[in-house]
């Protein structure tokens, strides 16, 4: 009897249909949004790779029958904005001036403000931490007269330190959101035992959770230097015109109405600009899910 029914009942997982109209559906959404994001990515590849005669017969999506790396050497070297023709590599290093501090300083004091509202926490520091987020939510366009005055009085403005202050500032209340639910999601005990053992308030910070706590500080790596790297509005405003940012000269050579409008100038500008942001984010990539997936966007 039991090894009729063994034979009539088959056990073990139901076979998984290839060719499942659900299967089908997912993947064809998934095909068509890599081809909708990947198609100006590719347009822009090849229209930097093309000598200026080429790009001038119109077909922007044909590869190019002759690859030329003319247009990058002159987006990096030589683009001319106005009488000025000097291409993109000083407003790279004025960019990398500005992200590095901003970065490391908005970070440090973001880790700092959410280690401390997540386990030392005092009298009124709800209060705080609700007004921090609040002041995240303020337009930036609000805030820009009164920074403009203050940089004034502070006798920075049109300097790269008045861009990295106000980054620094800027970035600190996202930054202390993201960790302060960040430590408060690891168990309570590491800290209380740390207590236990005589750690004060630095010596957990160091020796306990920044150990920890690599994945959302690749989270706010990554958000930080793209937010950083391709801002616009406060490059413009507050570096002064020998601290332009990359995304300020890229604006410039663009729109640039002198002489021909070189295209693939344009594309090799427009990625060498992205350059940076791209890579972190293929570098960091599986750590920045990570992160997000411990608890980085909790709370």
């Amino acid at each position: 009897m039991s090894s009729t029914a063994l034979a009539i009942d088959p056990t073990g997982p139901r076979p998984i249909r290839r060719f499942a109209p659900s299967r089908i559906f997912i993947y064809a959404v998934l095909i068509i949004s890599a081809i909708y994001f990947l198609i100006p990515l590719y347009i822009m590849i090849s229209t930097s790779l093309k000598g200026l005669e080429e790009v001038r017969l119109g077909n922007i999506f044909s590869l190019p029958m002759h690859i030329t790396f003319d247009a990058w050497d002159k987006a990096w070297n030589k683009a001319c904005t106005g009488l000025e023709c000097l291409g993109m590599h000083t407003n790279f290093w004025n960019s990398v001036k500005i992200t590095v501090p901003s970065v490391i300083v908005s970070i440090a004091i973001g880790a700092v403000n959410g280690y401390a509202l997540a386990n030392w926490r005092f009298k009124g520091s709800e209060f705080f931490f609700i007004i921090l987020l609040v002041g995240s939510f303020v337009p930036y366009q609000v805030m820009i007269y009164p920074l403009v005055l203050l940089t004034s009085k502070m006798g920075i403005y049109s300097t790269l330190w008045a861009v990295i202050m106000i980054h620094s500032i800027f970035g600190m209340p996202v930054l202390t959101l993201l960790f302060r639910n960040y430590f408060a999601s690891l168990p309570a005990e590491l800290f209380k035992a740390a207590r236990v053992d005589g750690a004060g308030f630095w010596g957990v910070f160091f020796k306990i959770m920044l150990p920890m706590s690599l994945p959302i500080f690749t989270v706010a790596l990554i958000l930080q230097v793209t937010g950083i790297w391709n801002d616009f509005l406060f490059g413009v405003i507050f570096a002064g015109p020998t601290n332009y940012p990359m995304t300020v000269k890229l604006n410039n050579i663009v729109n640039s109405i002198q002489g021909v409008r070189e295209y693939n100038v344009n594309m090799a500008a427009t990625i060498l600009t992205g350059l940076v942001p791209l890579t972190i984010y293929f570098v960091s990539g599986r750590l920045f899910v990570r992160g997000i997936a411990a608890g980085a966007v909790k709370g």
